[in-house]
């Protein structure tokens, strides 16, 4: 892997002029390697990493955060967040993230005016180009995006994290379990539920970067296109978890696994590099 252009002593310089922090953590590589970075720049008396606990988070992300608080040495908590009761967010319109963005700062916010803290999110400067609202309304409520602020890219996050040692830095990529849900069609327990079982089970298989979409009774999988062959080739097992999910249907998408595969036809952000547009 080649040396990425971004700095780790500028992230850390970064870091100390924000601090203290409220790292916001969701399991993922970035938000991961942010946590671990302000932790090791700050301090833990400086640095709390919280954790929205909501049904659009999947289990197995839960207990991955908890077991990352351990082994780290993190101040960690988890917080509810209550985006299942704004009736915009279980619509799911093109904004569904705006509402999500909103609810986790309204519980992250108590949590820094107590240690008189900055709420950082782990946003990296690629995730500017794809539709993401969150984005925005999360500065719009005073967050701020230290791995932007730096210029680092997706590549740089796991390079950095691959020399700091952190097993989260070929961690594929999770998005919450909404995301799996096409705008228009409404946000439930159950959809929830029935994707989170689906995927759990998938990844049981050896399978690591997927989704599973809900079109109502029909899941569509998204793999990686070297795994196409093996879930062919596996059907009645793949059939079988993902029907005992809550799924009449099961299809495999030709395409293979699309980042944001349901935001197409959705125009992007024009925002200059750096900002949350």
């Amino acid at each position: 892997m080649n040396r990425p252009a971004a700095s780790l002593e500028r992230l850390q310089e970064g870091l100390r002029d924000l601090g203290p922090l409220v790292v916001a953590l969701s399991g993922g590589a970035d938000s991961a390697f942010l946590a671990k970075v302000a932790h090791d720049t700050l301090g833990t008396e400086r640095v709390l990493v919280a954790t929205a606990i909501s049904p659009s988070l999947a289990p197995d992300e839960e207990n991955d955060c908890r077991s990352l608080a351990s082994e780290w040495g993190l101040r960690w908590q988890g917080v509810e967040t209550h985006e299942m009761e704004d009736r915009r967010y279980v619509l799911n319109d093109v904004d569904r993230c705006a509402r999500c963005k909103g609810a986790l700062m309204e519980a992250l916010q108590p949590l820094a005016d107590a240690e008189r803290a900055t709420v950082v999110l782990g946003v990296n400067v690629d995730d500017l180009g794809d539709h993401r609202p969150g984005q925005a309304a999360a500065a719009a409520a005073g967050a701020r995006f230290p791995l932007v602020d730096a210029g680092f890219t997706k590549r740089d996050v796991r390079h950095w994290s691959r020399e700091l040692g952190l097993r989260t830095w070929d961690k594929p990529a999770a998005a919450c379990l909404s995301s799996r849900i096409p705008y228009g069609t409404p946000v439930t327990l159950g959809a929830l539920s029935s994707i989170a079982r689906a995927e759990a089970s998938l990844r049981g298989l050896g399978l690591s970067q997927l989704r599973v979409r809900h079109h109502g009774t029909v899941a569509r999988i998204e793999v990686e296109p070297d795994d196409l062959a093996q879930v062919v080739a596996r059907r009645a097992e793949v059939v079988a978890l993902v029907a005992a999910a809550g799924y009449l249907y099961v299809t495999l998408d030709l395409e293979g696994f699309r980042s944001g595969s349901l935001n197409r036809g959705i125009e992007r952000p024009t925002g200059p590099r750096g900002s949350a547009a």
